[in-house]
């Protein structure tokens, strides 16, 4: 009791010290602002489209994939070519931030993934997108584009690659107190496979940010396209997996209706999913555990990720604008191409959050005030790849421990990396 009370004690102290010196500077008080417009920002343009979608899609991978299918491709005795290949490209085909890769990986690293494969295509996902690259490529300078899909593709092996040989130990024991299921006859591998595709479509095609060329033709009906992926997923799961025909029909027209009457494709595509995840909780079986598992992760990480969101606000703000940490100091530091320069430009690029595509026109914007090219690409290396909130959830999942090599492995590839182009670049 005495215990329970002291700790109840500190915290409510802490929080009146915290009040009592508060310091109301106006960039105190503008860092603030800046925290509340990126959360926010946060809430409106990536958690409806990308975390929830990937959300649905690590439980229906903790639900659908037994162990032993995921030790095939990417557990640790998996073949390493395999393996990290399989790793790689699974990443690749997901234009995903740092923080809606986490569900993801954290679905199939709780099944049974070996830590080098799984944290290659953590690295891999956000920080290999095909879109960015293409995009780096024609804004900022095809050099610079080429640099970054090489140095991505080969960084993930190898950040994955040191992960494994770091914890080989302790991977082992983690390995071993894992169940692995024989493979079960009454749900066939290309049922669950066609579930975990036509999610990562709905994923895919509702985050296409393509506006040029051929991604702008995919972008002009990409709501069309995630539409019917929808209706198919409503299909399969009436066909294959007994969820009633009248809840898919129900939410098909709720989702209609709603766009109709109020033209916001967040609230209907919000709505879709609220009629899913009914469907799917009052249907027993696979689907209300798969719901189940899509709720248990969600409530781990989205706390977490608006925390973190949070402080990266605070401190950096959003692209643009300015927060406790100003710019002209951010500028100061990597105008050269020096170690320190891309050493810090991957720092920044560590702790700052970077939603999918954005990393490219923040680039633009540094480069024009006179950053150096080799902490430009050490700023893309990191940035889209690791951010303070992915980390924040990462401790969660691997402990902290992991979380700091893994970190520290992300900076050590970037500032590297970064300083050679610089000096091979000019």
């Amino acid at each position: 009791m005495l215990k329970k009370e002291l700790k109840y004690i500190i915290s409510a102290l802490l929080i009146f010290l915290f009040f009592y010196f508060l310091p109301f500077e106006e960039r105190f008080l503008q860092g603030l602002k800046e925290a509340v417009y990126l959360t926010h920002e946060y809430a409106r343009e990536h958690v409806i489209f990308c975390l929830i979608p990937a959300l649905f899609i690590a439980g229906a991978i903790t639900t659908f994939l037994s162990s032993a299918s995921v030790m095939k491709y990417l557990g640790a005795n998996a073949p390493k070519y395999l393996s990290y290949l399989v790793a790689s490209v699974s990443g690749t085909i997901l234009a995903v931030c740092s923080c809606t890769v986490l569900p993801i990986f954290a679905g199939i690293y709780l099944r049974g993934a070996g830590i080098g494969p799984a944290t290659t295509f953590l690295y891999s996902g956000p920080a290999i997108n095909v879109l960015a690259i293409v995009l780096t490529a024609k804004i900022l300078g095809f050099d610079l584009g080429l640099a970054r899909a090489l140095v991505a593709i080969f960084g993930s092996i190898i950040i994955g690659l040191a992960m494994e040989f770091i914890f080989i130990k302790e991977e082992k024991t983690r390995l071993e107190s894992i169940e692995f299921e024989e493979e079960k006859e009454s749900l066939p591998l290309y049922k669950r496979i066609s579930v975990l595709a036509l999610l990562t479509g709905i994923l895919v095609f509702a985050t296409w940010g393509g506006k040029e060329g051929i991604a702008y033709t995919i972008y002009s009906i990409k709501w069309y396209l995630v539409s019917l992926f929808a209706i198919i997923l409503g299909i399969v799961l009436s066909l294959w997996f007994n969820v009633s025909k009248m809840k898919i029909i129900f939410t098909i027209l709720a989702v209609i209706i709603s766009y109709l009457v109020i033209s916001e494709k967040e609230i209907s595509f919000l709505i879709g999913v609220l009629g899913f995840s009914y469907a799917l909780s009052t249907t027993k079986g696979k689907m209300s555990e798969w719901f189940q598992n899509t709720y248990l992760l969600a409530k781990q990480i989205l706390p977490l990720l608006f925390i973190g969101v949070f402080i990266a606000g605070l401190f950096f703000g959003r692209p643009g604008h300015e927060a406790i940490i100003p710019s002209s100091f951010v500028y100061a530091l990597v105008g050269e191409n020096s170690i320190f320069a891309s050493f810090f430009a991957s720092l920044m690029g560590v702790l700052m959050y970077f939603a999918t595509l954005t990393e490219v026109p923040i680039l633009q914007g540094l480069l024009g005030a006179g950053m150096g090219y080799g902490p430009a690409l050490a700023l893309l290396l990191s940035g889209p790849a690791v951010s303070l909130p992915s980390l924040l959830v990462l401790k969660n999942i691997w402990g902290p421990k992991k979380t700091l090599v893994y970190g520290a492995l992300v900076l050590t590839v970037g500032s590297i990396c970064g300083y050679l182009f610089g000096i091979i670049r000019g």
